[in-house]
């Protein structure tokens, strides 16, 4: 099997450097027509140039490729907008939302700001929104789109000093969760990856040995697979760091069963603490708010 984007058309967010440049090359090297959104600001959010997309625009088309460049805010509901209807214009559609724009301002919990809280959040949580958001209805008329949205370690795992970050992050997971259900009877896929790469927003981290294999190019193929059309999974976290790829899962132990026409006490939730614990028969979350509870209501005949 050969993965191709022939004649799709993304909208790939922060693609003027670091993992959103290596994204844009490689989409258009398997044959995607790419918008190259960048605001090009600092890595903490300040200041703005057009260079940053323009320059990656020059470097697909030097290789044959085709590609227009996006200068708006993901922060701004209406620069989202014109994203998408800049897809439309150059290339009459949209396929593909690769979001991928972010910014980093790490701190301590006790010295974070609101501000600096806020700022992460806005970008990374809200713009991912605002461009989804703007480009759901086209995906929902076409019934067919694949949406990508960038995760990390830091939200699933946790990480000092990236507060803002991770809880960024881990929202971008929720958001996949529920998206991935209303996407999916029109055949649109919405899943996340969760990269880890030497790029201007991380050298300054003391990797040692390990940053000379975490090249962001050994990301972008396993966002492009995410982005094709044959990926079938929906609500996937796909992790990808120094060429290794693996699958992130939440899952819910057996757990205790109380009857619920009793009353429950804090002592009774201690007493069954080890159980509620054991991960002996822990199984994948299924998908939707209420998970197992009716098979374990039906186990003790409540149901």
């Amino acid at each position: 099997m050969t993965t191709r984007l022939d004649g799709r058309i993304a909208l790939i967010t922060g693609a003027g450097s670091g993992l959103g440049r290596q994204h844009a090359l490689l989409f258009a090297a398997l044959g995607a027509r790419v918008v190259v959104n960048d605001l090009g600001g600092a890595v903490g959010g300040e200041g703005a140039s057009t260079a940053a997309a323009d320059t990656v625009v020059e470097e697909i088309r030097a290789r044959g490729g085709e590609a227009v460049a996006s200068h708006d805010s993901v922060t701004d509901i209406d620069g989202a907008g014109r994203m998408v209807a800049r897809c439309i214009e150059a290339f009459g559609g949209l396929d593909i939302v690769v979001n991928n724009a972010g910014i980093l301002r790490d701190r301590s919990f006790a010295k974070m700001t609101a501000e600096d809280f806020e700022a992460v959040v806005r970008v990374h949580l809200f713009g991912a929104f605002n461009v989804t958001h703007a480009a759901w209805p086209h995906m929902i008329e076409r019934q067919y789109g694949r949406v990508i949205l960038t995760t990390s370690a830091a939200g699933t795992n946790g990480n000092f000093g990236q507060v803002n970050y991770g809880a960024a992050k881990l929202g971008l997971v929720g958001m996949m969760n529920c998206l991935a259900l209303e996407g999916a009877r029109k055949n649109v896929h919405v899943n996340c990856i969760s990269p880890a790469a030497i790029t201007r927003m991380t050298e300054s981290f003391d990797l040692g040995k390990l940053g000379d294999y975490m090249g962001p190019e050994l990301v972008s193929p396993a966002v492009a697979w995410l982005a094709s059309e044959d990926c079938a999974q929906s609500g996937l976290i796909l992790t990808a760091i120094a060429g290794h790829y693996g699958n992130v899962r939440y899952v819910e132990t057996p757990g205790v069963q109380f009857d619920p026409v009793v009353p429950v006490t804090p002592d009774m939730i201690a007493g069954a603490r080890e159980q509620i614990e054991a991960m002996a028969g822990a199984k994948p979350v299924r998908p939707g708010p209420l998970g197992d509870i009716v098979d374990h209501l039906k186990a003790i005949a409540r149901l």
